[in-house]
């Protein structure tokens, strides 16, 4: 049999990140000495109460309600109201799933209109879009950009571009795979462009609980009638696993609310109703959960700070991370080196990283949506013992500061793997 896959998808292939994750752990299992910065997953153990309450709820076997139990999205607004400040929450306009990815799929296929995407992005929203039958536009940024949009940015494309009556941007703040987060003032002035053009923004604020200064703002603040918010337990609750997430819909987009609750039940059906009762008890005790935010906040905000300081000491160019476990570094120091030596390509230089000292990093380039010649990099700071390096931060107290040579004693792969990496910088300088 033949043309069995639709011609839209031919090229169609895995997620790129998860495809190396699975090449990398083989190398490691086959003996190679390898610092794996290739792959964004919370180094952090579960929030403890979580998993008795995962052990204590092993036994139910119900299905749920499509849209979720009813506690717990009560105790998401709950949740939400503490951190983001949202009065107003309703429960009944929440949706919970097996994961966000999942229901950011959702909302592109149910949606009638044109998808808008930034470049550079999550490897997973592109191809999302392209199998729920939207070609998707994408919105360049740079460096000089901290990589971010800015209203400048959407009227200029919003006038280059014929689109849709209906426009959905879907925007990462903070970002995968920056690291940048955007200010209230960024936001509201990218408010009132999103309104003058009609845009509709999925925003997807997974890294919020985990931006250091724990201050995180959400563009709903400033253009609720238009934002879907889209999160869950992967990123601060350390839970990727679990398979958790919700979107926090406002009443003006109900109709799209409605259509990813009757895909869902099409589809999924419901979340897994142990995991739905464990993180119903999880944010419940917002003390312990707020506990835990901080001291992984701060670890993250000492492991990235390193890194960036690191790198940039040797003339990679880079965005100073604060929030989540990302940085995207642009090797363009040495791109003239490289070319020397045959090697033009982000792909290429990762494979001479990744065989030459031992460091796994994920190529920037059509992944992340941009150039395949532009030498930027996605580096994941998160191969350490994130519950060692917890415990100690619980020691000292949220009083004191961590010390120092905290990162190389207690994150020493990240510290060891940045030293590998920056000596090979500066090898390639030298020829």
């Amino acid at each position: 049999m033949t043309d069995l896959v639709r011609t839209d998808l031919a090229e169609y292939a895995p997620a790129s990140n998860l495809l190396f994750n699975e090449h990398i752990r083989d190398l490691i299992q086959s003996g190679r000495k390898i610092y794996h910065f290739a792959f964004g997953q919370s180094p952090f153990p579960v929030v403890e109460s979580a998993v008795q309450a995962l052990k204590d709820h092993a036994g139910e076997n119900a299905y749920l309600p499509v849209a979720g139990l009813k506690q717990l999205r009560q105790a998401i607004c709950d949740f939400h109201q503490k951190y983001d400040g949202f009065d107003d929450l309703d429960p009944e306009e929440i949706v919970v799933g097996p994961g966000s990815k999942e229901l950011i799929y959702l909302v592109m296929h149910v949606f009638n209109g044109d998808v808008l995407v930034i470049s550079p992005s999550w490897t997973t929203y592109k191809p999302q879009a392209r199998l729920a039958h939207h070609e998707p536009f994408v919105i360049e940024t740079g460096l000089e950009d901290a990589w971010k949009i800015s209203p400048k940015i959407i009227d200029d494309f919003v006038n280059k571009n014929q689109l849709k009556k209906n426009r959905l941007l879907i925007l990462n703040n903070p970002d995968n795979p920056t690291g940048t987060c955007y200010t209230a003032t960024e936001l509201q002035e990218l408010s009132n462009t999103f309104r003058k053009h009609n845009i509709i923004v999925l925003s997807d604020e997974i890294y919020s609980r985990i931006r250091y200064d724990q201050k995180h703002v959400s563009l709903a603040k400033f253009y609720p009638e238009g934002t879907i918010i889209s999160t869950g337990l992967s990123k601060w609750a350390s839970a990727g696993g679990w398979r958790l997430g919700y979107h926090m819909y406002p009443k003006q987009l109900s109709d799209l609310r409605r259509a990813v609750r009757s895909a869902a039940s099409h589809t999924y059906t419901s979340a897994p109703s142990p995991v739905q009762y464990a993180a119903t008890e999880m944010f419940q005790n917002l003390d312990l959960c707020d506990s835990y935010i901080k001291h992984c906040s701060r670890i993250l905000d000492a492991v990235g700070s390193y890194c960036y300081w690191e790198l940039t000491s040797v003339g990679v160019k880079a965005v100073k991370p604060t929030a989540g476990y990302y940085i995207f570094p642009d090797f363009e120091v040495i791109k003239e080196n490289l070319k020397r030596r045959g090697i033009k390509t982000c792909e290429e230089m990762c494979k001479a990283i990744l065989d030459e000292c031992g460091v796994a990093v994920m190529a920037g380039g059509p992944a992340f949506l941009r150039p395949v010649d532009e030498l930027t990099t996605r580096l994941c700071y998160v191969p350490f013992d994130g519950g060692n390096a917890l415990s100690y931060s619980r020691s000292l107290g949220m009083d004191k500061d961590l010390p120092e040579n905290f990162v190389k004693d207690y994150c020493t792969p990240v510290y060891d793997g940045i030293q590998a990496l920056k000596k090979w910088v500066l090898d390639q300088k030298s020829h």
